[in-house]
């Protein structure tokens, strides 16, 4: 909701007055650090002089995943338009020598930029961010889908029970966002469906990201012995959501009671051995593990957190209720800025894409949290889809004679907008505007094409 003039000038006032305590350039200019600018040089590679450089080619590439219209015809119209305003030669407006500059673009400096903008991020942020002092990170996992070429199949084939033509490749991302800030740092993708293509196997690809005192939240998916029993040994903590096959046999009338519904319990490593799991692994694993049970609001919770005075129920109730931001962290990558269905041709090309689409929106989220700290407030307050807009105007049209004054009011203009209080939020899973009258595609597109040709074009659904 938008706050009223009276409190809107208080505000700005406060902006003025942290502004002289707060260096306000320090996150806004991140990109230019020299940590990072290391990281950039260290990876890039040897090129030689072309229309478009790497560093060119990789804002570009942002700028498509910032943009309503993501095509590269129209990326490339920008840049002519650009060069020309300032006096630079012309360039063509054809697409060819930006789509291989993209393809020469190397994915290792992608996603290490999205890495080390999410750690300059939380290097940053103020300890009263963080739950009791703990960097908390939110777990998940989520799909996007790919164009319907060979390349794309092959990799990241479609789902089983679609027919060949009728389906689109799809492949499955876990991400790892920080709670405080909303930076994601670090992600794993990997195919839909097969061997290793599941939550756990692609989150344990990213084990050694995290560090001793670490929390993490999930859902039930990744309530499983051998997880927890991977993170107690680094140090971290976790709280999921009780699988739906333990539900059934929780007693709170069994093991060390703490308090209503509330009991650390002794779990057995299973006798079975995981097929994806090694057997030294399985060997080395602990014979049991102590974990903590609570039962809140028809929800058991499951957590390494066993000493309620550290961690109270209704702490890790408040706690866990904040897992749901990374549902609304991957819709805004996802829905906001049009991830949902990626446009490369070839698997390398999209896994590429999606690394552009995690390092943009970190860029947002470092407006946000920049700020947040000058309104005195916390990142999670911010609309990001609003923030999001204002950067696409103001990069486009700051023709301010004071850009430190320009600067100044982006950040206020960013933090006036605030999210609603969502508690206990409830919407059905269900569409009002219906869809076109028009049938579905039920073969492949060049068998429908020749019938067309033959038959003309099918009615109409009444």
């Amino acid at each position: 909701m938008f706050i009223n003039n009276k409190l809107f000038r208080l505000y700005q006032q406060r902006i003025q007055k942290c502004s002289k305590k707060v260096d306000y350039y320090e996150f806004f200019n991140l990109l230019t650090r020299p940590e990072l600018m290391e990281t950039v040089e260290e990876l890039l590679p040897e090129y030689r002089e072309r229309s478009y450089p790497p560093m060119e080619t990789l804002s570009m590439f942002l700028a498509q995943a910032l943009s309503e219209d993501s095509s590269c015809q129209k990326v490339v119209n920008d840049t002519a338009i650009q060069r020309m305003s300032v006096g630079l030669p012309c360039v063509s407006t054809a697409t060819g020598a930006y789509c291989r500059a993209r393809q020469r673009l190397p994915q290792v400096l992608v996603s290490r930029l999205v890495n080390r903008t999410a750690e300059l991020i939380n290097l940053k942020i103020p300890s009263e961010w963080r739950w009791q002092g703990r960097r908390v990170h939110l777990i998940d996992g989520t799909t996007v889908t790919m164009p319907d070429t060979m390349d794309n199949q092959a990799i990241y084939p479609q789902q089983s029970c679609q027919k060949p033509g009728l389906g689109f490749p799809i492949c499955r991302l876990v991400g790892v966002i920080c709670l405080a800030s909303g930076a994601i740092l670090n992600a794993s993708i990997g195919p839909f469906n097969g061997k290793g293509a599941d939550e756990q196997t692609l989150l344990r690809k990213m084990l050694s990201d995290f560090e001793k005192g670490d929390l993490i939240l999930g859902d039930a998916l990744f309530g499983t012995y051998f997880l927890l029993a991977s993170l107690q040994a680094r140090g971290v903590d976790a709280v999921f959501e009780q699988m739906g096959a333990r539900k059934r046999v929780t007693d709170f009338r069994k093991g060390k009671r703490l308090g209503s519904h509330d009991h650390l319990v002794k779990l057995s490593k299973p006798k079975k051995k995981p097929d994806w799991m090694e057997q030294e692994y399985y060997e080395n694993a602990p014979d049991t593990l102590i974990i903590r049970e609570l039962k809140i609001n028809n929800k058991i919770l499951i957590t390494t957190l066993l000493s309620p005075k550290n961690a109270s129920k209704l702490e890790l109730k408040a706690l866990y209720k904040k897992r749901w931001q990374i549902e609304v962290d991957f819709r805004n990558i996802k829905t906001t800025m049009g991830m949902e269905r990626l446009s490369c041709k070839t698997p390398e090309m999209n896994e590429k894409e999606i690394w552009v689409y995690f390092l943009a929106y970190n860029l947002i989220r470092l407006l946000m949290a920049q700020a947040a700290i000058l309104a005195d407030i916390l990142p999670r307050q911010i609309s990001f889809k609003h923030t999001l807009q204002l950067w696409l105007v103001w990069s486009q049209k700051n023709h301010f004679i004071n850009e430190e004054r320009s600067t100044k009011t982006l950040f206020i203009l960013i933090a006036q907008r605030r999210i609603g209080n969502r508690t206990g939020r409830i919407e059905p899973r269900a569409v009002k505007r219906r869809p076109k009258p028009f049938p579905l595609l039920m073969k492949p597109r060049k068998e429908a094409k020749e019938e067309v040709k033959k038959n003309g074009h099918p009615k109409k659904i009444k």
